[in-house]
């Protein structure tokens, strides 16, 4: 079980660090990937970046190096509110082709959430 937390932490990282990366020091190719983009502000967009880099970082690094690892669920846990919001988001713009990719890992952060408490 530990081992298939670790690669569910290790694509759930992945794919945070992908999309923050780009939302937060790449806006112009993140206004060209995504629609939605454009149509809110740039701070927000930068924001949600930030927010999931940093998620990523604590979704594996407390548990890693067993420094406050209770840190890790907490950081799934707010992950996991990002990608809700994500697809309400997506549902509200009727943007359905979307909200696959939020159902997934929004599902992987809950279960990280809830194997690491």
């Amino acid at each position: 079980m530990n081992i298939a937390l670790w690669i569910v932490q290790g694509l759930v990282a992945l794919g945070f660090v992908y999309s923050g990366w780009l939302k937060a020091f790449q806006y112009e190719k993140a206004k060209a990937s995504w629609g939605w983009v454009q149509d809110v502000s740039k701070k927000f967009v930068v924001f949600i970046g930030l927010a999931e880099l940093l998620g990523a970082i604590g979704i594996i690094l407390p548990q890693a190096t067993n420094v406050s690892p209770v840190l890790t669920p907490i950081a799934a846990i707010g992950l996991a509110a990002v990608v809700l919001f994500g697809a309400l988001f997506h549902v509200k713009r009727k943007e359905y082709r979307e909200i696959s990719v939020n159902i997934v890992f929004f599902a992987f952060a809950v279960f990280v959430a809830i194997s690491r408490f």
